[in-house]
């Protein structure tokens, strides 16, 4: 059994992830953005799960919930699963919030980051961009650079698998009703990643779709640009990648 943290989990991936974790019997913590979300887990709750609340746009709420977290019991792995489509929270959601997750948390063993085949249109420059939110930002962009973190962490972090996965284009709230991947298979990488002994489960440094290994943006695996991202995301926080 694992513990497991899934942030996003009220509704959508993050949601279905949740529960396939608990039903296989594992230890899984959700999180709501707020109390008003948290309803939406209490069914979780309910079987199990523990809940933190916390809202991403908030780098202070985000460094509360590692806080909270850190003082239980250690995580094995964590789903960034917690993103939003276009308005100013795209970069602060999407990049900063599982930046500074990764920065402060202890002992997460497997990291599983949600990308986009969006990323390939991301340009892979951190120039003028807008980290706080302050005014809207590019969803292509804050997937790039959340997938070149994925990889980054795999080099400097070699023993613990990271990766990122492209879920498909999933009738979830954000994707909408008439999105045309199976919302079924949307979750299953990010389970198999997270706690399965599968040889291929257990690579790093991969970005894949439905358990499949595909080919990331070059810039992705460009250890200059990582560098880069890295040293720019520390700086903006005042929390460097140990």
């Amino acid at each position: 059994m694992s513990r497991i943290l899934v942030t996003g989990s009220a509704d959508g991936l993050g949601r279905a992830a949740s529960d396939a974790l608990l039903s296989a019997g594992h230890d899984v913590v959700v999180h709501a953005r707020n109390e008003r979300r948290a309803a939406a887990v209490q069914d979780l709750v309910g079987r199990g799960a523990g809940l933190v609340v916390g809202d991403f746009t908030d780098r202070d709420a985000v460094r509360r919930i590692a806080a909270e977290l850190d003082a239980a019991a250690p995580l094995d792995a964590v789903i960034h699963n917690a993103g939003v489509w276009s308005g100013p929270a795209v970069m602060p959601v999407n990049i900063i919030a599982p930046y500074l997750l990764t920065a402060l948390l202890r002992g997460p063993r497997r990291l599983v980051y949600l990308s986009s085949g969006s990323h390939y249109q991301g340009f892979p420059s951190t120039d003028g961009i807008d980290w706080r939110g302050d005014g809207p930002g590019s969803y292509a962009d804050s997937k790039l650079f959340v997938t070149a973190l994925a990889a980054a962490v795999a080099r400097l972090r070699p023993e613990g698998p990271s990766n990122a996965v492209d879920p498909g284009w999933v009738p979830t709230r954000m994707g909408g009703p008439g999105a045309p991947d199976d919302l079924e298979l949307g979750h299953r990488t990010q389970v198999w990643l997270a706690t399965s002994d599968d040889p291929q489960a257990l690579t790093s440094g991969g970005y894949w779709y439905h358990r499949q290994r595909q080919e990331a943006h070059p810039a992705v695996h460009d250890q200059a640009f990582q560098d880069r991202l890295l040293r720019t995301l520390g700086e903006e926080t005042g929390t460097a990648l140990a």
